[in-house]
This record gives structure tokens, sequence and C-alpha cells, in this order.
């Protein structure tokens, strides 16, 4: 008959050894979607091309969304790096970020699969709008998960990493 195995914190506590790697992905990930959401609004632009007026506008908030988390997710991403008080210091703020940040990534990735035309763009070239329109809602997706991951482990490392670390604190 075989035990029953129990929650060892020691593997939460590794979770946080994953925050960087993490961050960096997600500072990747929207450094792609900045990318080709500003480009997608550039060509629209010259060519006064849109599929709609809610795609131009969608582009516009998935740009900033890219913005917004390509500096919050580098500057997290320096300051667990920096030193390990200062990360402490942080959690609570990059609980609320990720939070917020994973709602935005969902909704309006959410929104670019009802506006955007064209399925799967069966029949399309490789490089075509329909596909860029695509991968700019895959890479939508692709931030909300990695957000939404973020998001557990912290709360993980928080739940089960401070007690860990409050028993194993001596006091002089």
């Amino acid at each position: 008959m075989q035990k029953a195995r129990s929650l060892d914190t020691n593997n939460f506590l590794s979770l946080a050894n994953y925050h960087p790697y993490l961050f960096t992905l997600i500072a990747l990930t929207s450094a792609a979607e900045l990318g080709l959401t500003a480009f997608l609004i550039n060509v629209g632009n010259e060519l006064h091309i849109w599929a709609s007026p809610n795609y131009h506008s969608l582009l516009i908030l998935l740009c900033f969304e890219a913005s917004w988390t390509l500096l919050f997710a580098t500057a997290y991403m320096m300051w667990f790096v920096d030193g390990g008080a200062q990360i402490l210091a942080n959690v609570a703020s990059s609980v609320f970020w990720l939070l917020l940040t994973s709602v935005l990534w969902g909704a309006a990735a959410g929104l670019m699969h009802n506006t955007r035309s064209g399925g799967n763009c069966p029949g399309r070239p490789s490089i075509s709008r329909c596909r860029q329109s695509l991968t700019v809602e895959a890479l939508g997706w692709t931030e909300f998960g990695l957000c939404c991951v973020t998001l557990l482990a912290t709360l993980l490392w928080m739940r089960f990493g401070k007690k860990h670390v409050r028993d194993s604190q001596t006091f002089v």
C-alpha cells in the first residue's frame, strides 16, 4: 500500500526560483506583441484599410497592454535580480499587477477572437494580415496564461513560503 503524499513546503518555496524566468517570458512575449501590433497599426494607418473600426481600436488597446506589460514585467524582473529584501516588499504589488494584467489580457484576447475575421486563415499565404491577426490573438492568450501561472505561483509561494520563512527566522 502506498503512502499518501503530503504537501511539502520546500516544493512551494522552489516556486520563487521560477519568478525571474516567468517574468522574462512575460516580457519577451509582450515585446513580440508590441512589435506586431505596432506594425499592424502602422500599416493600417498608411493604407487606410481596417477589417473594422473595432479591430483598429483593439489593436491600439493590445499595443498599450504590451507596453504596460513589458515595462512592469521588466521592472519586477530587475527588482527580483537586484535583491531579496526588495522582492519581499513588492510581492503584494506584483500580485495586484499580475491579477490586473491577467484580466486585461484575457479580455483583450477574447475580444480579439470575436473581432478578428478569417477563422484559421485557410488557403492564405503564410504572411498575410489574417495570419498576423491570428498571431496577435495567440500572443494575447499566451500572455494571459503566463500571467495566470505566475500569479498562481506567487500566491502559492506567499501561502506556503512565508510560513516556512517565518518559522526558520531567528531574532537576535
